[in-house]
């Protein structure tokens, strides 16, 4: 047997992934473990799991590879200096000690962590190979994909010096056709409006997306006509007067902030309908170059099938629209689209082009459902919560699940955490806060009570992959939350003529559908669909809240607070539980009341422990 450990790390979103013989074995970030959001450090704990996951030690395995190319990288940060010298001087001084200390010798560096990793010395570590960032992220799109041959596209901020890619994936090869180099960059482009609007760049991107349907795209001309040139086959270049990210410390410069008539916004400060208008632009401008590139992709490699990775893949907005179009029979989006995807792919990179192993595609994807990350057993799970003096009772599913059905009907919140933790930034129900759809004061109740995050903030349906389309306009499978649809119209609430004339967080409140918790402003719904094969007991679940309620979609969200990566552990769910408005909590087969528990006197907050994201 063959085993592959992948690594990501010292950028954002560290993780390790470890395949055996080509099968995808485990992959976690390392955040879940040091509760830390976008843990960028070694992933020691990550890689540690995936190794006693799969039952072998770091001598065990045969190759480990890093998902990076540093000294193409270091080439690049030093000739954008010199391009644009003396501009980035402050940039230079701020980023070249970390690099003369530590990342210019980053094999030397990996080692050190490796060797302590697996307690043994430097020459008994297995061979340590690298490959290329945009390799990587294509690598995780196509090998694990359902596709026999399909075009490959890769959109993120940048890797050593690629922003965009297209290849061509067949069989057991990914073979490069051309990309886009920093710094035109469409991830990029609209993490600086992440930036500008007040959000914190690597992490709010999906808070612009989620406020874009509040505002009209009133800058789109503005934004085409002074900040890229865009060619009709979705390349593009971008007025780098405008930006600062290539030479400053900051996102964009100050003829930016004169052409849109202000300042960046202050983050946690008031949002204004003219931060909504820019998001609904920037969101147009977006979907606009994805739809351009994926057209010239289906052009140039006369392919039917389209697999997408990279942090911009995580536009569910644009991946919905690019899927309706037609342009594709189907396409598959890697659920770690972002930097911790890119240990899988670099593992799988490995395996089946420098091994040169043969590929069978699997009918749905070789992800398991992207469940990936650690479980717990029942005497874990009992220690654990004893610790805490917690109080609990174990049911078996027949009466548990009927159980969590009435209360989710009678509006209660449950914190749910069962079976292996998800890979990637989404909560697809092992993780997950669950609510009754059909609730209109459930989106208000999640976001301020119980997330403590900005009350615009989509929540999403959880419905069973056969019943899709009885709710949404959509057929298909849309198991990692990455595809956006709208609402059927016949479950849509026609609107009087003031409801029409609000704007902005005034639509908030005014129900869209019979599902109004999952229903956006726009009518939208950020679809994840069940499949009993990779989650029975969320199916199982599903079952019986319909045949409760005839309702079968429940309200899904990360189990976290605001700025807490998603819970890893029996501790880190009670705790969690106890520090928020949910009603109950379900570990397996282990269900806990917040009436029934004791005190919780920690004085520690949540919001002091955990940066705002």
């Amino acid at each position: 047997m063959v085993h592959i450990l992948g690594i990501s790390a010292y950028y954002h979103d560290s993780a390790a992934a470890l395949i055996r013989d080509g099968d995808i074995v485990a992959a976690a970030q390392e955040e879940r473990f040091t509760r830390r959001k976008h843990d960028a450090a070694f992933p020691h704990n990550a890689a540690a799991y995936c190794l006693r996951e799969a039952g072998v030690s770091l001598t065990d395995v045969d190759h480990i590879v890093f998902y990076d190319k540093p000294l193409i990288k270091f080439e690049r940060l030093l000739e954008t200096y010199l391009a644009y010298a003396p501009r980035g001087f402050r940039s230079f001084l701020a980023s070249m000690p970390v690099w003369l200390k530590e990342k210019l010798y980053l094999k030397a560096v990996l080692k050190k962590e490796l060797a302590e990793l697996g307690s043994c010395r430097v020459d008994e570590l297995p061979s340590l190979l690298f490959t290329e960032h945009h390799k990587a992220h294509a690598a995780s799109a196509f090998f694990p994909s359902p596709f026999e041959r399909a075009g490959v596209m890769c959109l993120d901020g940048v890797g050593e010096w690629a922003s965009s890619s297209v290849w061509l994936g067949e069989a057991n090869a990914l073979i490069p056709q051309w990309e886009m180099h920093f710094p035109h960059s469409l991830g990029l482009l609209y993490s600086a409006f992440t930036y500008y609007t007040g959000f914190k760049v690597n992490s709010g991107e999906y808070k612009l997306m989620g406020l874009a349907p509040y505002g009209k795209p009133r800058f789109v001309d503005l934004i085409r006509d002074k900040l890229l040139d865009l060619k009709e086959d979705g390349t593009f270049r971008l007025d780098m007067s405008y930006f600062n990210y290539a030479t400053g410390l900051t996102m964009t410069s100050h003829r930016f902030h004169d052409l849109f008539g202000a300042d960046p916004r202050q983050p946690e400060s008031e949002l204004t309908q003219r931060e909504m208008d820019i998001a609904a632009s920037i969101q147009a401008v977006t979907e606009d170059i994805v739809m351009r590139l994926a057209g010239t992709v289906r052009k140039e490699l006369d392919v039917s099938h389209l697999c997408l990775a990279g942090g911009v893949a995580l536009n569910c907005v644009a991946n919905g629209k690019l899927l309706r179009s037609g342009v594709f029979e189907d396409m598959w989006i890697q659920p770690a689209a972002g930097d911790a995807g890119g240990a899988l792919g670099a593992a799988l990179s490995i395996w089946h082009e420098y091994l040169e192993q043969p590929r069978t595609p699997v009918a749905d994807d070789s992800m398991r459902g992207a469940y990936l990350g650690c479980s717990y057993t029942g005497e874990e799970i009992a220690s654990s919560l004893d610790n805490f003096g917690a109080h609990y009772q174990r049911l078996n599913d027949d009466e548990l699940l009927p159980l969590l059905a009435r209360l989710l009907d009678d509006g209660k919140v449950v914190g749910w955490m069962q079976g292996r933790m998800e890979f990637g930034p989404r909560a697809l129900g092992a993780r997950s806060i669950l609510g009754d759809a059909r609730n209109t004061a459930m989106q208000s109740v999640m976001n301020l009570k119980i997330k403590f995050r900005e009350s615009f903030r989509p929540f999403a349906p959880l419905v069973r992959a056969e019943q899709v389309s009885e709710y949404f306009q959509h057929t298909g499978p849309s198991p990692y939350m990455l595809l956006v649809a709208p609402v059927r119209e016949e479950r849509r609430l026609a609107m009087t003529a003031d409801q029409q004339g609000m704007f902005g967080i005034d639509k908030l409140n005014i129900p869209r559908s019979d599902l109004p918790a999952v229903t956006h402003v726009d009518y939208s719904a950020r679809l994840q669909t069940v499949h009993e094969q990779t989650n029975p007991r969320m199916y199982k679940l599903l079952e019986a809240f319909e045949n409760q309620t005839g309702c079968g979609v429940l309200v899904n969200t990360s189990f976290n607070v605001r700025g807490e990566p998603i819970v890893n552990t029996p501790e880190d769910a009670y705790r969690c539980f106890m520090r928020t408005g949910m009603d109950y909590l379900v570990i397996e087969d282990f269900l806990l009341s917040k009436h029934d528990q004791p005190a919780w006197d920690e004085q520690q907050d949540w919001e002091k422990e955990f940066e705002l994201d």
